[in-house]
């Protein structure tokens, strides 16, 4: 939406009071041109100052007569007017206030009609304003200096428009590029939520359990659904709204609740986060780290059905943000082919973590179990 669009959406009364002004103006102009500079008024004039008054009204941007009305209606009118003068021209007025509304109606045209449409329109407007002052009885540089101007808004009008479509173009390639993003961060946190469903059904499944602890056990499992629910349906929502926010969805807040919610379910979590780090981190470093830290605890819950301990941490290093996640386990659990995934998980999180100019490696811890860590450079500019 253009900048006098905005405007006029946020100043309903000003911009009323502004067309009526603006219609005003031209009006008086062209019955200044048709009769104060004419010195005997005849049927030529009369086609001109009539002509005039009707173009100028249409160069006005009411509010609820569209654009494509206006200017066709202006089109014609001009060019039946210059018609009938062709053989019968005034002496001294042709029509500059015309003219100029002509001018305003092209520019209007080149930049927000249809293609198909401005590409017919636009010419009969341009054409139009130059063959105005041909009306007069001695048009010369008149006709010149209005086909210049002709030429000038059409190209200007013509570039804007061309600045504009390739604006829209690439603020969908971003809301696309965002809705992808989104799509992935949906994948990553149902598949965290439902693994630790899966597990802790399993537990209760083959451990005999009964009275409070069947209940605390299912009280997890219930909650852990409802997170997974709330996670989805926010997500889902932005996708469809179509509006996704640039802004990253989580960060070291995010990572706590993270490894509060591992613990309640799972070995427990330690978190370590380097004093002042929350306060000086980039968004969208702390963004990654979450995910980071999201996909390694899913994969402990998977490959890791051992583990006593999980160890977390963030911490600044030469090379940027450290993010490390550690676990001393040793057997998988055993899932259901269609619960394991295909892997992509630490794939796409790879793929996230270079794209940021970072990296990222996974593997045998050297005191035992598995970590993976992910350096994420501080100076993203």
């Amino acid at each position: 939406m253009s900048p006098l669009r905005n405007w006029t959406g946020r100043h309903p009364r000003a911009a009323a009071t502004t067309r009526l002004l603006l219609a005003a103006v031209l009006v008086t102009l062209v019955t200044y041109e048709g009769v104060a500079l004419a010195r005997q008024p005849t049927a030529p004039h009369a086609i001109v100052w009539s002509a005039g008054i009707v173009v100028c009204v249409c160069a006005v941007p009411w509010p609820r007569i569209p654009l494509i009305p206006r200017a066709w209606t202006a089109a014609a009118v001009s060019w039946t007017a210059t018609g009938l003068l062709f053989t019968d021209r005034p002496e001294i007025v042709w029509g500059m206030g015309e003219a100029i509304a002509l001018l305003v109606l092209l520019s209007s045209v080149l930049l927000y009609a249809p293609a198909r449409t401005a590409a017919v329109l636009g010419p009969l407007l341009g054409l139009g304003c130059t063959a105005a002052p041909v009306r007069d009885a001695q048009p010369g540089r008149f006709t010149l200096l209005f086909a210049v101007l002709a030429v000038v808004v059409g190209a200007y009008s013509l570039l804007m428009r061309a600045q504009s479509g390739q604006r829209v173009r690439d603020l969908e390639a971003v809301r696309a590029a965002e809705r992808i993003e989104l799509a992935r961060e949906l994948h990553d946190l149902i598949a965290h939520h439902v693994t630790g469903i899966v597990v802790q059904a399993q537990a209760a499944r083959f451990t005999a359990l009964s009275g409070e602890r069947a209940a605390e056990s299912f009280a997890r499992i219930e909650e852990s659904g409802g997170e997974a629910l709330g996670a989805m349906r926010r997500l889902v929502r932005v996708l469809r709204e179509g509006a996704a926010e640039t802004r990253p969805v989580a960060g070291i807040a995010q990572i706590r609740s993270l490894a509060e919610g591992f613990s309640r379910a799972g070995p427990p979590a330690v978190l370590y986060v380097e004093r002042g780090l929350q306060e000086r981190l980039p968004g969208d470093v702390a963004a990654v780290a979450h995910r980071v830290v999201r996909e390694s605890l899913t994969n402990v819950r998977k490959h890791a059905a051992d583990a006593t301990a999980v160890r977390i941490g963030l911490r600044t290093t030469a090379g940027g943000l450290e993010v490390r996640v550690a676990d001393d386990g040793s057997s998988a659990v055993k899932l259901a082919e269609q619960a394991r995934g295909g892997g992509f998980g630490l794939a796409g999180l790879t793929e996230r973590v270079t794209a940021m100019g970072g990296h990222l490696t996974a593997g045998p811890a050297p005191e035992g179990g598995w970590q993976v860590t992910a350096v994420l450079p501080l100076d993203t500019h």
